[in-house]
């Protein structure tokens, strides 16, 4: 390995774990380990987020949050709501962390965790609202998609009833999935764009641009919006149809030489 190039891995493995540290003592950044919460420890703040937010205002989830600018973004534009970006990578997590300090936002918090794992975070009927910022269509693995059903029911034991769930996405594929699941399980859907283009400039929410969308903005690929509410209680169930792939995707390329489907 030449020098260089291994003072440029040890530079950045020293500036990951600045950064690891730096969450575990910035106090709007909150983490506990896997192995505490399935023992039966119960995570200090569920339950008692609005004590931390010193008011009884709407919490709002990011989940998948990366580097934070949703969280960021929105918590910018909504003073009225309070936001909290979750996501288990800690040093794309801390940019978002840093840069409330910096905007010296009170109404944003980042909880590291894997998202299946949020029940233990947060109370029934603590949430209002749930954001899935371009998240991996899992067009393998139907249980990871963050609009499964699976995932819906982790949603549901926190969401208010009728709680308000926001997809923004690159993959038509992702977003026919969840139109679909949420048409076959009785969700009422609130708006669906096929491409947010002719309004995002104009509309505060859809305006934000995560770190993601400009890469996909700049490769001309089209950016959705589904909006739908979730109600309860809801017998779940998956859709059955077979949905095109989305044939930019890296994964496996080498086997679109024709059009192909997956449930």
């Amino acid at each position: 390995m030449p020098i260089f190039v291994s003072h440029l891995l040890k530079a950045m493995g020293k500036n990951k774990l600045q950064k690891f540290k730096d969450i575990e003592e910035f106090p709007h950044v909150f983490q506990m380990p896997y192995s505490e919460l399935v023992s039966g420890k119960v995570f200090e703040q569920k339950g008692k987020w609005h004590a931390f937010f010193s008011n009884e205002r709407p919490i709002v989830l990011e989940l998948g949050c990366g580097r934070g600018e949703y969280t960021v973004g929105l918590a910018e534009r909504f003073p009225e709501k309070n936001f909290i970006g979750v996501d288990i990578k800690g040093a794309r997590l801390w940019a978002g962390a840093k840069e409330a300090i910096q905007k010296q936002l009170t109404n944003v918090a980042f909880v590291r965790t894997h998202i299946e794992l949020i029940p233990y975070f947060f109370a029934q009927n603590e949430i209002s609202e749930i954001w899935l910022t371009f998240p991996d269509p899992q067009m393998k693995k139907r249980n990871k998609r963050l609009t499964s059903t699976r995932l819906m029911q982790q949603y549901e034991q926190i969401l208010v009833p009728n709680g308000d769930i926001h997809l923004k996405t690159d993959s038509a594929f992702l977003y026919t999935y969840t139109q679909e699941m949420a048409k076959l399980n009785g969700l009422p859907v609130i708006n669906e764009l096929e491409d947010i283009a002719p309004i995002a400039t104009s509309d505060p929410v859809l305006s934000i641009r995560t770190y993601y969308e400009q890469q996909w903005m700049a490769r001309g690929i089209t950016i959705k919006y589904l909006h739908f509410k979730l109600k309860h209680p809801v017998q779940w169930e998956e859709p059955d149809i077979l949905i095109p792939l989305d044939e930019y995707r890296s994964y496996g390329r080498e086997k679109r030489s024709e059009l192909q489907l997956r449930v």
